[in-house]
């Protein structure tokens, strides 16, 4: 039987984990084993230059964090070592770093996930790691209404410059008579 200081620490633990995950706005659950020292180290470098954090925690900690929440469901992926990846402000840049060092890193298996509230599986993680990111689609929007104000700006010109035509035509015309 553990000692009451073990169970107290792990019940801080579960209790911080709980909390971040009632915080989350997106949750990758891997499988890393297999994964070499330097391939583990390029993908924790990635999630930390992408604001998620990255932890390997026991199944049965992350089973008593999600206990009585919306993300009981999540349970049907804790099998085998686990990897959580957790962003509190990018609903997707868990998933995409992840899918991205999955393709990379062959052993490095995608197991499901959560976002916004919603429970995912390995398809929903990689459906999700191919939506464009935020800044990517703010991009193409103002690529988008720059061109329509390029294009506005051309028939303008094109526009102004056949009513000043007329006006030349008329002043020739006067001009020789």
């Amino acid at each position: 039987m553990p000692s009451e200081k073990i169970l107290n620490k792990k019940k801080a633990v579960v209790e911080e984990l709980s909390q971040k995950l009632k915080e989350a706005k997106s949750i990758v659950l891997a499988d890393y084993r297999g994964l070499t020292v330097d391939e583990d180290t390029k993908l924790r470098k990635a999630l930390r230059e992408a604001g998620v954090e990255y932890k390997v925690i026991k199944n049965s900690i992350i089973s008593f964090a999600v206990k009585d929440s919306d993300l009981e469901g999540i349970n049907k992926y804790l099998t085998g070592p686990t990897a959580v990846a957790i962003s509190t402000t990018d609903p997707v840049a868990p998933s995409k770093v992840i899918a991205k060092y999955a393709k990379d890193f062959k052993k490095l298996e995608i197991k499901g996930g959560m976002c916004e509230g919603n429970i995912i599986d390995v398809a929903g993680v990689e459906e999700l790691a191919a939506t464009p990111t935020k800044e990517e689609l703010l991009g193409r929007l103002i690529g988008s209404l720059q061109s329509s104000l390029y294009g506005l700006a051309v028939a303008l010109n094109a526009i102004a410059d056949k009513q000043e035509e007329p006006a030349d035509a008329d002043t020739n015309a006067n001009d020789e008579a």
